[in-house]
């Protein structure tokens, strides 16, 4: 499994009657992932935190879906065109702005993962768990989730 679309498919053939599907991945206490899957709508992602499970291959794809990094985002395709703000002809600058103070600067990256949540801080609200306890999770989240939706009796019998 490669990529977001994979575990999507992977979640529906899991579920033949278009039940929501909840995927969770955790890492370590680091990070923790939500996935969640209705039937052909996109999914819903939450991501506990976006820097640290942007090290890792599962978070990683979270975060670049979350993040945009879809190879049919208009704002890609518009910094692959190297537009600098100066108008037609007319030389791009030393100034304090150039693209390659930027290119060291990793504020300026709008790509880069927050050490923060990201995503739909709402994924499980309609499920008993709201924003704030979603935002107070800490270590084993994943056991404090099922705890709150009721399913820590399932969760057992998968560890």
């Amino acid at each position: 499994m490669e990529t977001l679309s994979d575990l999507a498919d992977l979640a529906r053939e899991a579920s033949p009657d278009e039940d929501t599907v909840l995927v969770f991945i955790e890492q370590e206490d680091a990070w923790f992932g939500i996935v969640r899957i209705e039937g052909e709508e996109d999914p819903r992602i939450y991501v506990s935190n976006g820097a640290a499970a942007a090290r890792s291959s599962y978070g990683e794809m979270l975060t670049h879906e979350l993040l945009g990094g879809d190879e049919d985002d208009p704002a890609e395709d518009l910094d692959a065109l190297d537009l600098d703000g100066t108008e037609d002809g007319e030389p791009a600058g030393n100034d304090d702005d150039s693209d390659q103070d930027r290119d060291h600067d990793p504020a300026a990256d709008p790509g880069a993962a927050p050490a923060g949540p990201v995503g739909d801080r709402h994924i499980l609200a309609d499920l008993g768990m709201t924003e704030r306890e979603l935002l107070a999770l800490d270590t084993d989240a994943l056991g404090e989730i099922a705890d709150a939706l009721g399913a820590s009796d399932v969760l057992e019998t998968v560890r």
